[in-house]
């Protein structure tokens, strides 16, 4: 069955729908659909364990983060389908999360899922500690004879090393893959879209990801620490910080390294390996400059 059939069969729909192929998931099929009663997203995709995505998890963080008042609403879901209130919108680029406009607006919403969304989850719940994610991908790049693998025992000395600095956490409910692309902005206001990755974690690492997936410039991480902790960053926090930081530019390149060997869907993840393999030198050595 093809996912285009797959959107068919859902039995929610009124009336003959239309159905539009959507750009950018790159661990999903995403469509759009109209029927003749609203517009909707349909995400087609089941459970990926070698990226440690449970869709039950997606779920719960999905209906959690819309009665936070962060995400839009699940309208239906079944296995290997999710079902989500279409906002009109668009969706972000790095360049606009570099405004300090737009990253104010970013931060608070970031800042009210991780406060707001604990309140609504219901059920079983995921962690997601980077450290052990990378461990896991390095364990299937070995396993699956990976190009890559000869790179694997520095990067985990040196994640090991970045795990020793960040030390103890507070723990937030994170959103864990805060790309540009599933930020969504409706002409007032900014929503947070796509819950793949969500579970508990230190807010170091959404405030990392922000910063590393976005090419924020230091003083944008300046403004960062301080505005969401408060109080201007001392340089342990700085610290440990820049060390999540890294792992999370690492994660992102060992990410793209496994969809190479695992992924069928149509997008150059050499490519994006390359790239995210350049962000991790940047933070590596940022962090190592401290």
């Amino acid at each position: 069955m093809t996912p285009e059939d797959r959107v068919h069969r859902l039995p929610i729909w009124s009336g003959p729908i239309r159905i539009e192929p959507l750009g950018g998931g790159i661990t999903n099929r995403n469509f759009l659909v109209q029927d003749s009663a609203r517009r909707a997203v349909v995400r087609i995709g089941d459970d990926i364990p070698v990226h440690q995505i449970m869709r039950f998890n997606e779920l719960a963080a999905s209906r959690a983060a819309h009665a936070a008042g962060v995400s839009p609403a699940v309208l239906h879901h079944e296995p290997g389908a999710l079902v989500i209130d279409f906002v009109e919108g668009r969706t972000l680029a790095a360049e606009d999360l570099q405004s300090r406009p737009m990253l104010e607006q970013a931060l608070a919403l970031v800042a009210r899922a991780h406060r707001e969304i604990p309140r609504h989850l219901r059920g079983p719940a995921l962690a997601f500690w980077v450290f052990h994610v990378l461990r896991d991908y390095a364990a299937t790049l070995r396993d699956g004879a990976s190009p890559h693998a000869p790179l694997l025992p520095g990067l985990l000395a040196q994640a090991q090393r970045l795990e020793a600095a960040v030390g103890p956490v507070d723990l937030v409910f994170g959103h864990n893959d805060l790309l540009p692309a599933n930020f969504l902005h409706d002409g007032a206001r900014l929503w947070l879209i796509d819950w793949d990755y969500a579970g508990f974690n230190s807010p170091l690492f959404d405030l990392g990801g922000l910063a590393a997936n976005n090419g924020l410039s230091a003083a944008d991480e300046g403004w960062l620490l301080q505005a969401y902790f408060g109080q201007r960053p001392d340089a342990d926090l700085w610290r440990r910080y820049r060390a999540m930081k890294a792992a999370s530019a690492l994660r992102e390149a060992l990410w793209s390294m496994v969809s190479e060997l695992h992924s069928d869907l149509d997008f150059d993840f050499a490519a994006y390996t390359a790239a995210n393999l350049e962000t991790w030198h940047a933070a590596l050595a940022a962090f190592e400059a401290l």
